[in-house]
């Protein structure tokens, strides 16, 4: 079951790298009992020097430090980087090591990212320690403070201490966490839970979607890198648009890191423009961000509401029901739009048969891909 909505939150959206990545460093280096990391991807360069720098320099000073990193995401972590590490006091442990057991176990990864500092203060969203989120990729990241923050640290104390979990040969630490602190209640604050995904299993984040879609109102605006919607999901934004609801789809243009993913999804255009959906590619650079805005209800966080995350990933998103949240949320959508090219229904319908192809080409690809098990 998802988590109840706990009162009592503070929101702050910290959109581009320029700003989410200096209040997560500072944070870490201001931690006084534990700081907790979980990351999908983590690779040597000056990025994962930046995060390593402030894990080191915070276990340095007494403070217990913890990171938990995705066995495959973390593969470009050369080993001299991951040794400076638990030389440095960081107690490392990684998520589901590629092996040799079966396929559908390879490909469950922890694609989730959490940051709690002292049990009081939480960020998630899209970011990694890779170079790409410094110049070439557009992220956004939430800063949460609040009783929700004891969600996102059980969300990795589980994790942590799951039979899929390891620490490496070398690592002399005893992996035991810290007694757990409680976060300050803020009486203006707003409502707000934590919501996770663990595969086909469990799929709350995609449940909560579908209802909010349902009941949508006014707007429905979404950005995802990775638009490769379940059947499910695309019915529901048809049918919203059909009655009147303002949808709107944030997505990557050109600058993509997996074209074929971007090709696979735009074989639902057509059908998407023909309901009344607007489609917005972002164009200055690759967007990694995912976000959701519905009224004035926002998702924010590492789920791509794209059905491969849905289906093999763990995943965990920030909702809110905040007014002030919602509006920063509305105007970094409007500047993303601004910053892009709407897709016209009728140059659309006519695009040339090469690009037709690539669609059903790796459309079929990527319905094999979902065959596996």
């Amino acid at each position: 079951m998802p988590s109840a909505w706990r009162e009592g939150n503070q929101f702050t959206l910290l959109p581009e790298a320029s700003r989410f990545l200096p209040a997560i460093l500072d944070a870490v280096k201001a931690a006084q009992h534990y700081v907790l990391v979980e990351l999908y991807l983590m690779e040597s360069g000056k990025l994962a020097d930046q995060v390593s720098d402030a894990l080191i320099d915070t276990a340095q000073r007494g403070v217990p430090v913890y990171l938990l990193l995705d066995g495959y995401g973390s593969m470009g972590l050369g080993d001299d980087d991951r040794q400076r590490l638990r030389d440095g006091g960081v107690q490392l442990r990684f998520f589901n090591p590629i092996g040799f057991h079966s396929l559908a176990l390879n490909l469950s990864r922890d694609h989730r990212k959490i940051v709690v500092i002292d049990g009081e203060l939480a960020f998630t969203g899209g970011f990694g320690a890779v170079d790409e989120f410094l110049e070439a990729w557009y992220e956004i990241a939430l800063r949460i403070d609040g009783p929700v923050v004891e969600e996102w640290e059980g969300l990795f104390r589980r994790l942590w201490n799951s039979r899929l979990t390891r620490a490496e040969k070398g690592d002399h630490g005893t992996g035991a966490l810290p007694e757990r602190r409680s976060p300050t209640t803020h009486a203006d604050g707003a409502a707000g839970r934590a919501i996770s995904a663990r595969g086909y299993r469990y799929q709350a984040i995609r449940h909560s979607l579908h209802a909010r879609v349902n009941n949508a109102q006014t707007r429905l605006w979404l950005c995802t890198p990775y638009f490769v919607p379940t059947f499910a999901l695309r019915r529901r934004l048809v049918k919203a648009a059909r009655r009147g609801v303002d949808v709107r789809l944030l997505l990557p243009g050109a600058k993509h890191d997996h074209p074929g993913v971007r090709y696979a999804g735009q074989r639902f255009y057509q059908a998407m423009l023909k309901a009344g959906v607007r489609i917005f590619e972002f164009q200055p650079t690759f967007i990694h961000a995912k976000f959701v805005l519905v009224d004035d209800w926002v998702s924010l966080g590492s789920c791509n509401f794209d059905h491969w995350n849905l289906h093999w990933n763990l995943e965990a998103n920030q909702e809110a029901m905040d007014a002030h949240l919602a509006e920063d949320v509305r105007a970094l959508f409007e500047r993303n739009f601004a910053a892009s090219e709407e897709v016209d229904a009728a140059v659309w319908a006519a695009r040339p048969w090469g690009q037709r192809a690539r669609e059903w080409v790796y459309g079929v690809l990527d319905g094999l891909v979902m065959r596996l098990k």
